[in-house]
This record gives C-alpha cells, structure tokens and sequence, in this order.
C-alpha cells in the first residue's frame, strides 16, 4: 500500500473516530457508535466456522452484520473492518463477506488490506498509542512492554491481544524478537488470566454470543409473511430473537390458508447458515 494511500486511510480514520465517545484512549462502544450513527447493525451466533462479519447496501440502508461466536476482541475488529469498508469501498450495490482470512490480514485482496489498516488506525491510532505507554506503562525506554501490559492496551483500546502486537510491530514500537518474546509470554499466561490481573476487561475474550437485530426488522418480516414471502417458520424464528411470540404480534398478521414454502433466507440475512 503506497504512503499517500495510508495517509488518505489514516485522515478518514480519524474522522470517524472524532464522531465516536472516547474514554482517555479508546472507543467506549463501537457497536453503540454504530447504530447511533444510522448504520443497521446485526450481532448473531452464527458458530465458530461461520463468516465473521459481512456488509451490504441495500435501498437507503448501509447493513453490517457480525458474528458474535468470535471472541467480543474479535468481533470488535471484524466492525472496524467492515466500516472500512463502507467508508472506502462500498459503492452501488457492492457487498464484502469476510473470514479468518481477510480479518487476520492473510488476504492479498487490496480492499481487504486497506480495510485491515482502517480498522488498525480506528481503534489504535499512532497518538493515542504513544501517549498511552508515555502516560500509563513505567519504565518502558528501560524494561519494554510485558504481557501484562499488553493487557492494559487491550482493555483500554478494546482490541485482542494478537492485535495489539500487530499495530505496536507496525508503528515501530517494538520489533519482531519482542513480539516474539510477548507472544510466547501470552501462551505461557494465558490472554484471560492477563486481563484479570491488570483488572481488564476479561470479556473481550471470550464470545459474547450476543442477538442485537434493529427492532425494526420486526415490521420488516412480518410485511413479508403477510404478503406471503416468507413463512411462519421464518416469522418465528425471527421473533424468538426478540423473546417475542407469534401471539405477541397476532393483532399484526395476516393468516394464510395457503402459506409460501419458499424460505427466503437472504430475508434475515444468513441467520440460519
């Protein structure tokens, strides 16, 4: 990726970022930040071998979709890789599907790197991290990082420990013996007990298995079942993500003596994959 390109990523970055609730680093919420700034925004336990996240524009609607079977660490990262996406790439009816491969950076697709290294500078931008080891890691121009604070960063800017190394190996902060050192360290430890002993955030790795859909997806399908495009299986389904029964919502359909067999999955956005 040529410099010029890196700067222009690194400027559209920080302008998303500067739309965002900062804590003294990193972003609070992504996934609230997301849906406050209009995008409909789908979290569902798809299973651990499921695509981690995909982006489409559908109408007037920018859909982003991830897979909260991934570690929330992940998960995270898998959204800042989509809103890359959607703020360099998306166009006309154009979607992204994503995978272990395009998420870890293994991917020679050009848009994949660029959205990799959008999502990079979202969540661990050059400034904040300097000034985080500055202000928050003693003794660092003598003893280096430790496990245990790569911790720190990882609670604070909400990203994995993987991650972390990643971006400090890339701004030159540490080199590869380091990360070596540090990625060994983190075998040795374990990722959950680090965050717990610094009083980190020991969620970020574990999945959060989280069910978030836009309420109004409810209107959304039940227009569908009453014109006979989706069937009540799809009706139900849907609404048992809401703990909603069909009973809840009977004022609202319309019964069919003849239903529609045809499941259009696409309806719920591969929730059944």
């Amino acid at each position: 990726m040529q410099e010029c390109r890196k700067r222009e990523i690194r400027i559209k970055a920080d302008s998303f970022r500067g739309k965002c609730k900062i804590s003294r680093y990193g972003i609070i919420d992504l996934f609230k930040e997301c849906r406050r700034l209009g995008y409909k925004l789908f979290r569902y336990p798809l299973g651990e071998n499921a695509d981690l996240g995909f982006t489409v524009k559908r109408d007037n609607d920018i859909i982003i979709f991830t897979n909260s079977c991934s570690r929330l660490s992940r998960e995270i990262f898998t959204l800042a890789h989509e809103l890359g996406h959607i703020i360099l790439h998306l166009e006309g009816d154009i979607s992204f599907i994503d995978d272990n491969v395009t998420i870890t950076g293994r991917s020679t697709d050009e848009k994949e790197q660029e959205a990799n290294y959008f999502a990079a500078c979202l969540l661990m931008p050059s400034d904040d991290i300097r000034r985080f080891i500055d202000l928050e890691i003693q003794c660092f121009e003598n003893k280096g990082l430790s496990a245990m604070d790569i911790a720190r960063i990882m609670s604070e800017f909400n990203v994995s420990f993987d991650m972390a190394l990643n971006r400090l190996e890339s701004l030159g902060i540490i080199d590869a013996n380091q990360k070596f050192r540090l990625d060994n360290e983190k075998v040795e430890k374990r990722v959950g007990n680090l965050l717990r002993s610094v009083g980190g955030n020991a969620g970020l790795n574990a999945p959060a298995n989280e069910i978030d859909i836009p309420h109004e997806y409810i209107d959304y399908v039940i227009y569908n079942y009453n014109h006979n495009a989706v069937p009540r299986e799809t009706l139900e389904k849907v609404l048992a993500c809401y703990h909603l029964s069909i009973e809840d919502v009977g004022d609202k359909l319309i019964e069919h003596t003849d239903n529609n067999d045809d499941d259009l999955e696409d309806l719920i956005g591969g929730l059944d994959d």
